[in-house]
């Protein structure tokens, strides 16, 4: 069990990172207050989390080790629906509900389909 955890906890901890380091750069790349940064890393979260998946299906690859770690640990620790939601709760609070709304539909319809596609294509 420990080791199961440590594996998890390495996941997060490069995911975590990861975040934070993608989230600033695209932030710095755009313009305005639109949370993009936080739209791309769930994006690309949910693509890698397909990948991986696909991949594990495909390859018949059992270690559940590296299954937690790529999956529940980078992938937990690289996505954050909380701050998705702290965001789209922000857009409400300062009156851009258009923004609101879309930032919601893209954020899980394009969620969804990367996941979709991923897992198709690998």
């Amino acid at each position: 069990m420990i080791k199961t955890l440590l594996f998890v906890g390495l996941g997060s901890f490069l995911g975590g990172i990861s975040r934070f380091g993608l989230t600033r750069w695209v932030q710095g790349h755009g313009t305005g207050d639109f949370p993009y940064g936080t739209l791309v890393v769930n994006l690309l979260g949910c693509l890698l989390i397909g990948v991986f998946y696909g991949w594990f299906d495909r390859a018949r690859i059992f270690d559940p080790d590296l299954r937690l770690l790529l999956t529940v640990g980078f992938c937990g620790g690289f996505t954050t629906f909380s701050t998705f939601a702290l965001e789209t709760a922000g857009l409400m609070q300062s009156g851009r509900i258009g923004a609101s709304a879309a930032y919601m539909l893209l954020s899980v319809t394009l969620s969804v389909a990367a996941v979709l596609l991923a897992e198709a294509v690998v």
